[in-house]
Formats: C-alpha cells, structure tokens, sequence
C-alpha cells in the first residue's frame, strides 16, 4: 500500500510499508510523522475507513511508538 490520499479534514496523505509496517502520515498542518510497527491489517483498515482522521486517532494515535520528521510537507505533496 503506498502513496495514498484520501479526503480528511485532518490528514492530507498517508503511506503505508509492508516491508517496514512503518505508517507515514502528513497532516493538513503540514507536520509529517512515521508509526512503526503497525501491521498489514491495521493499514488496510485506515484505507476501507469512512473518516481517515477517526480511524487514525482510534486505531493509531497514541497506540505505536512515531518519530516526526524535521521537514514539513509542502503544498505540493
């Protein structure tokens, strides 16, 4: 699963790696951050979600351990 973006008032893009099960989320803030260590099924649950930004915060927020990137996104991500 990679590079995908969906309407949320909150997140701007996510990317999910397999490989990794590292998550990185962009915020409409422009604030990026990676989870790691979420699975494959937790992934796939935030793409199949109605509210991308609900999903997260149940199922993500405050559950895997993140480190945010120094870099803000721009505009154009």
């Amino acid at each position: 699963m990679r590079s995908v973006h969906m309407p949320s008032s909150v997140i701007r893009r996510w990317d999910y790696d397999e490989a990794e099960a590292r998550l990185d989320v962009t915020f409409v803030s422009g604030r990026r951050y990676s989870y790691h260590g979420v699975p494959a099924e937790v992934a796939q649950g935030m793409r199949a979600a109605v509210s991308c930004g609900s999903y997260f915060n149940q199922h993500i927020r405050d559950r895997y351990p993140f480190a945010r990137s120094r870099r803000r996104a721009s505009g154009a991500d």
